[in-house]
């Protein structure tokens, strides 16, 4: 974790601060603020914040376990304030969060679907395969033709594992 900052779990305060770093990042797609105090609420045990020295979030990383493979760990988004980029948090923010949850509920795996044109998540997921020793096998999940608005790019999805912390 970058010096200063501090990993910790969300709470229901953190849902608004989550939000704007979603809305600021401009390449999220932006959920409602309800969906991300729900998030805040109900999938804490698998998100992850990053903390100021004040106690505001600057970064966020959300997640949850998929039910039919209960070993996986579903990553949904990953943010960093636009101040805090470029020292390695969102790569700190998910080491931290797959260390968490391979301990309790012991995941060994990580999916999360990336559009082609988004290199920075598609270096940030591949660097964390290699970090980890883990294999990443990619197919096409959502097709662009699949999502009800134009202009939405085919997601791809990076199933990452085992994963070895």
């Amino acid at each position: 974790m970058p010096e200063g900052l501090r990993l910790d779990t969300p709470c229901l305060e953190d849902g608004a601060a989550i939000w704007r770093i979603a809305r600021d990042s401009e390449v999220l797609d932006l959920n409602s603020s309800y969906s991300y105090l729900l998030w805040c609420r109900d999938f804490a045990a698998t998100s992850a914040v990053a903390r100021s020295a004040g106690g505001e979030p600057v970064g966020f990383v959300t997640g949850y376990i998929r039910p039919e493979r209960p070993r996986t760990l579903v990553i949904w988004q990953i943010a960093v304030d636009r101040e805090q980029r470029g020292r390695g948090l969102a790569a700190a923010l998910l080491d931290g969060l797959v260390e968490r949850t391979a301990r309790e509920p012991g995941v060994d795996e990580v999916e999360t679907t990336i559009t082609a044109d988004n290199a920075p998540s598609n270096r940030l997921f591949a660097s964390f395969a290699e970090r980890h020793g883990a294999r990443v096998e990619r197919e096409d999940l959502f097709a662009a033709e699949m999502f009800p608005d134009t202009g939405h790019e085919t997601e791809v999805l990076h199933r990452i594992g085992p994963i070895v912390v």
